[in-house]
């Protein structure tokens, strides 16, 4: 989902030595404002009165210094602060690839012209803009002073309400920051926040970033997360942690979910179209463990069908053994040996590379290979190859979804003639209960619900003498999306309308299964890319015909992916009414952890299909 914006380069933590170079002042047709404070070109709203004017002799203290990456710069502050609690007294001055040669406590008096910096193309763009200086140069009027203050970022500090509900561009708004958490953060851009004690809601990533709350009551998830619960509860104490330390003086911390850095972590507030609003931290707390741990589920009984769903993260046979041994005891040790696993995000047999490749045997045998290798069962494997470039995902990869399933166990029934191309049809059969044309089988896959998307597999199996129908999903991501903290409010989710659809194949194929044998056992799983609460599994839930098992489990147990420090769904279970003895668990292994086999946590069902017929949805 990220992009390659120059921006990116700055977190990526690598301390560069470079020649300290004061940077002249470019010429200007304008004349500049003399003398100018620091709050006067925040002003009150997200866009500076003076945008694209020269100020000059602007007063401020060196609080914050990026001496890394391409965005390179120092943060200063006024220590005498206005009166309105609406203008901020902190700016960044953008000095490009140069190392500026100021530390923290200079004095300074900055002159340059005022910009709006938007990663992107600012009449397009869905994020917000962080006011800054560029093209300066500065007067050092004297070299040790004290330090601006911190604010300290209590559970009361921020408002629960993230912002103004305008369906359009909060830019021009005059900001209230006693009532939004955005205006909140927006009126302190560039000054010196602090959390104590911060709780880790978001485990460091390979951008060297991580996420902390100033608000722990807020949705705690019973792991220690922040659980989003809906579109408008957005836990607003969620902040980004970037490090401007040189990682040789103190390494980025790597933490999971529910630890803490002790003591104060501190610095200039930054924003960042990545992440939204971002804590450049000159201190950090020490990493104190909140104890967390990979979970495991129960073994299944003997009279228990066990199906699972996995998604693998790009698993293609050229990848490292380890990664194939990491996820191979995730289903064998985490999971206890599902009967059925869905996987999602298998790749052809060399991943990425891009030379028209479609065929994944050789990425599913390395991967039940090692699995029995662990002490699992030997699985065998049902899946449809793609067309080449059709069903979206990495280039080159051409992702699919799956079934690996213990033989031991459970039958696959095969029925022949499934290819890229073929829906698969409902038919009844000569016992008068629901089969299938073709097994596996595509859902639809013409409809153009799937375009440049994986299309769903569908197949029927065979336990304890009942038929079981599998559906194996992954919708398509939401990529495009406006960001939570953009200036659009509330952000446009455009994705949602293609889910919305895909969510409508799927359900007309559970329609038809039911109409023929109302009490089939039917089971919908995979990455629906979408939340509890959203109009896509609303879709698939909607008069009983399936129930969302992730809304079996309590509130503070609902989630099994993290982004930008939210615990959140996005990968489901759903069941007919037929089956009995459900029994869910979403298995914690992998979203809370800064190490990890897959960004996504699997997820298992235990239940005991039944035969009888005339049920109906449940």
């Amino acid at each position: 989902m990220t992009s390659p914006l120059h921006r990116r380069l700055a977190t990526l933590g690598v301390a560069v030595a470079a020649a300290s170079v004061g940077l002249a002042v470019a010429a200007s047709a304008e004349a500049p404002r003399d003398p100018t404070t620091i709050s006067q070109i925040q002003g009150t709203t997200r866009i500076s009165p003076l945008n694209g004017q020269k100020v000059t002799k602007v007063r401020g203290i060196v609080t914050g210094v990026r001496l890394f990456g391409s965005a390179r710069g120092f943060w200063f502050q006024d220590p005498n602060p206005d009166k309105d609690p609406r203008t901020s007294e902190g700016l960044f001055v953008f000095t490009g690839n140069n190392t500026p040669p100021v530390r923290p406590g200079n004095a300074l008096l900055v002159s340059g012209t005022v910009k709006e910096y938007y990663p992107d193309d600012p009449a397009k763009s869905a994020f917000q803009s962080m006011t800054e200086l560029v093209e300066p140069e500065w007067t050092l009027e004297s070299p040790d002073n004290p330090i601006p203050d911190t604010e300290i970022l209590g559970p009361l500090s921020v408002p629960a309400a993230l912002a103004p509900d305008t369906g359009g561009n909060i830019e021009p708004l005059q900001l209230e920051p006693a009532k939004y958490a955005l205006d909140f953060y927006e009126s302190r851009e560039g000054m010196r926040l602090r959390v104590d004690d911060a709780r880790v809601v978001g485990p460091s990533n390979q951008y060297n970033e991580l996420y902390v709350t100033s608000k722990p009551a807020e949705n705690p998830s019973a792991r220690g997360g922040a659980v989003y619960l809906g579109y408008d509860k957005a836990n607003t104490g969620r902040l980004k942690v970037q490090s401007l330390i040189p990682f040789a003086q103190r390494p980025f911390p790597k933490v999971n979910v529910g630890d803490k850095l002790a003591g104060l972590t501190e610095g200039p507030l930054d924003y960042g179209s990545f992440g939204g609003y971002t804590l450049q931290a000159t201190a950090i707390g020490k990493e104190t463990a909140g104890g967390i741990q990979p979970e495991t589920t129960r073994k299944q009984g003997d009279d228990e069908l066990a199906v699972a769903t996995y998604n693998v993260e790009n698993l293609d046979a050229a990848d490292e053994q380890a990664k194939f041994d990491r996820l191979a005891k995730g289903v064998v040790t985490n999971l206890a040996s599902p009967d059925i696993v869905v996987v999602e995000e298998i790749q052809d047999n060399n991943g990425a590379t891009d030379d028209g490749t479609v065929m994944a045997d050789a990425t599913f045998e390395k991967f039940v290979d090692t699995i029995a290798k662990a002490g699992g069962p030997r699985y065998l494997w049902r899946q449809i190859d793609p067309v080449n470039k059709a069903d979206g995902g990495e280039p080159g990869g051409n992702i699919r979804v799956g079934f690996l399933f213990n033989a031991d166990r459970v039958q696959f029934v095969d029925k022949p003639g499934g290819d890229a191309a073929t829906a698969v049809q409902v038919v009844t059969e000569q016992n008068g209960r629901a089969g299938l044309t073709i097994s596996p089988g595509r859902v639809d896959p013409a409809n153009g619900a799937w375009k440049d998307s994986r299309k769903p597999l569908v197949g029927q199996f065979t336990f304890n003498d009942k038929s079981v129908f599998v559906v194996a999903n992954h919708f398509a991501s939401k990529g495009g999306d406006q960001p939570m903290h953009g200036r659009t409010q509330p952000p446009v989710r455009t994705s949602e309308a293609q889910r919305e659809q895909q969510a409508t194949a799927v359900r007309a194929l559970v329609d038809q299964i039911q109409k023929v044998e109302p009490g089939a056992n039917v089971l919908v799983a995979g990455d629906l890319n979408d939340f509890q609460f959203s109009k896509t599994v609303g879709t698939l839930t909607a008069g009983g015909a399936l129930r969302a098992l992730i809304d079996s489990l309590g509130e503070n147990e609902r989630y099994g992916y993290v982004f930008e420090g939210n615990s959140q769904v996005l990968d489901h279970i759903l069941v007919s009414g037929a089956p009995r003895n459900v029994e869910y668990d979403v298995v914690h292994i992998n979203a809370e952890f800064h190490d990890q086999g897959s960004d996504h946590d699997p997820s298992v069902v235990r239940l005991r299909p039944t035969a009888k017929r005339g049920l109906g949805p449940k």
